[in-house]
C-alpha cells in the first residue's frame, strides 16, 4: 500500500510542469496579497514616461487565487492599469488589463506574454506574445512588438515592474518595507 501511495505521489509530482523558480516567484508574490506599496520610477527620465513623473505611484496586490494574481497599478487618481500574473502549464503569464473610467476594456488591453526560461525566483521576464505583437502593430506601435516586461519580487524589500525594448526602458520600484493604504478603483472589484 505504501508503494502505491509513493508511486501516486511521484506521478503527480512529474505532472507539475511549472518550473520551481516560477512556482516560488508566484508564491512570493501571493504572500503580498491584500497589501499595497508606494513606488518611484528608477529608470532615467524619458518623455515617454512624463505622465508618471512626480505622481504618487501605488501597486496593490488585490486579488489572489491559486492560479491568478491581480495587481492594480495606481497613478494618482488613474486606476486604469492592472498587471495580471497567472500560472500556465509551463510557467507564468503577464497580461496588462487596461480599463476606461467606467470599467470597460480599453482598446489596447490584455497584452503581455509568457515567461521565458526561468531566470531566478526573484525575477521573471515576459517577451511580447503573438497577440501583443499584432495588437501593437495594429494600434500604430510597431516598436512595442519587441517589448520584454520583467517583474521582480525580493521578499521584505522590493517589488519592481520593468519594460524594455530597443530605445525604451521604464522601471518602477516599490518599497515592501512600508505598506500603504490601497486606493480603491472607481468601478469596484472586477
Amino acid at each position: 500500500m505504501k508503494c502505491l501511495a509513493a508511486l501516486a505521489l511521484l506521478a503527480t509530482a512529474s505532472c507539475m510542469t511549472t518550473p520551481v523558480p516560477q512556482r516560488d516567484f508566484f508564491a512570493d508574490l501571493s504572500s503580498l496579497c491584500g497589501k499595497a506599496y508606494q513606488g518611484r520610477i528608477t529608470s532615467p527620465p524619458s518623455a515617454a514616461d512624463a505622465s508618471f513623473a512626480g505622481k504618487r505611484l501605488v501597486m496593490h496586490v488585490s486579488d489572489c487565487t491559486a492560479d491568478t494574481i491581480r495587481v492594480p497599478f495606481h497613478v494618482e487618481d488613474d486606476h486604469s492599469r492592472t498587471w495580471v500574473i497567472s500560472r500556465t502549464t509551463t510557467g507564468l503569464r503577464l497580461k496588462h488589463d487596461h480599463r476606461y473610467h467606467d470599467g470597460s476594456e480599453d482598446k489596447v488591453t490584455q497584452y503581455g506574454g509568457d515567461s521565458i526560461t526561468p531566470l531566478s525566483v526573484a525575477r521573471q521576464e515576459f517577451p511580447a506574445d503573438a497577440f501583443t505583437q499584432a495588437l501593437l502593430v495594429r494600434e500604430n506601435n510597431p516598436a512595442g512588438a519587441a517589448n520584454v516586461w520583467a517583474v521582480e519580487v525580493v521578499p521584505g524589500r522590493t517589488f519592481a515592474y520593468e519594460l524594455r525594448r530597443p530605445n525604451r526602458f521604464f522601471r518602477v520600484e516599490f518599497d515592501l518595507t512600508r505598506p500603504v493604504s490601497p486606493p480603491p478603483p472607481p468601478w469596484g472589484a472586477r
